[in-house]
Parts: structure tokens; sequence; C-alpha cells
């Protein structure tokens, strides 16, 4: 290899290395809960902090998708106890996407492109004190084609990773 290549080599990893490490000082864990963990990202002025998990169980099974529950914090925007979901893939307008935990069910009533929300903060305070004492929670919602997914969400830690969050965020 001559010099040349050698330092730009070396420049380039020097590179990558630094910007690892501006990644890093933005996004932090905040701790792990059984199932649950809390991430906060930061930056000079402003705050993000939210606690996730990704699903015990995926139908159909052979799918491989990156599906994540989260529940947010984001006080300089005033927004708290925000529920969203991902199930890895952009999902069909046509269909409902809904979390269901026992005989309780909610609608996600806004979708943009991979990710759905639920519009009303009241209902988002529903479905977080049933996150609370339930063991489980599923989301049933559809791709594109119309094909269904469930993806199947342990609660376990849930109650302390949420109070972590907005702890975190307060």
């Amino acid at each position: 290899m001559s010099i040349i290549n050698q330092i730009l080599f070396q420049l380039l990893i020097l590179f990558i290395i630094s910007f690892k490490f501006v990644i890093a000082e933005d996004l932090q864990k905040v701790g792990k809960f059984k199932d649950w963990e809390v991430i906060m990202i930061s930056d000079e002025m402003n705050k993000v902090c939210f606690a996730q998990s990704k699903p015990v169980l995926q139908s159909p099974k052979k799918s491989d998708r990156e599906a994540r529950l989260f529940v947010t914090f984001r006080p300089l925007e005033k927004i708290s106890d925000e529920v969203s979901t991902t199930s890895g893939y952009e999902y069909n307008s046509q269909n409902s996407i809904i979390a269901s935990s026992g005989k309780s069910k909610y609608k996600f009533d806004i979708a943009q492109d991979n990710f759905a929300w639920i519009s009303s903060n009241k209902i988002e305070k529903r479905i977080i004190k049933r996150m609370k004492k339930a063991s489980r929670i599923m989301i049933t919602a559809y791709n594109k084609s119309g094909s269904q997914t469930i993806d199947h969400y342990s609660l376990m830690g849930f109650t302390k990773a949420y109070n972590a969050a907005k702890k975190s965020c307060t």
C-alpha cells in the first residue's frame, strides 16, 4: 500500500471513530428493564426520551421485520405519553392498525410510511394504563400488499421503563 493510500486509510478510520463518538454523545441508553429499554437523545436545545421494545413473537414467523413499540416524551414540544409503533414496513392505508390486550382494543389512527400513532392523548393514557397492568400487547397491522402481521410484545419491565423514560425527560 502506498504512503498516500495509508494516509487516506488512516484519515478514514479517524473520521469513522470521530463520527461514532459524536453519535454516542447524542444517544444515551438510560437502562434495560426486562423486555423494555429506555433511550434518551439530546442535543444542546432538545431532549427526547422513550421506552421501546421489540416483539417477543411475530406472525408470520418467516418475515424478517424490525418492529418496535414506543412510548415517547418530548418536553420541548410539550408531548408526553406518545404511543407509537412500527411494524417494519409501510402500512396499508385501507386497513386499521390495532393494539389489543385482553378485551381492550386501541386504534392507531395516524399512519405515515412505516410508523403509526394514536392522535388522542386521552386514549394514549388509557393504553399506557393497560400496559402497566397487562403482561402482553399485540399489534395487528397490514402491509401494502394487504398481508396481515401480528407482533406480540411482552410488557415485563414496561412500568419501570416508562417511569425511567418519563423521569429522564423532566
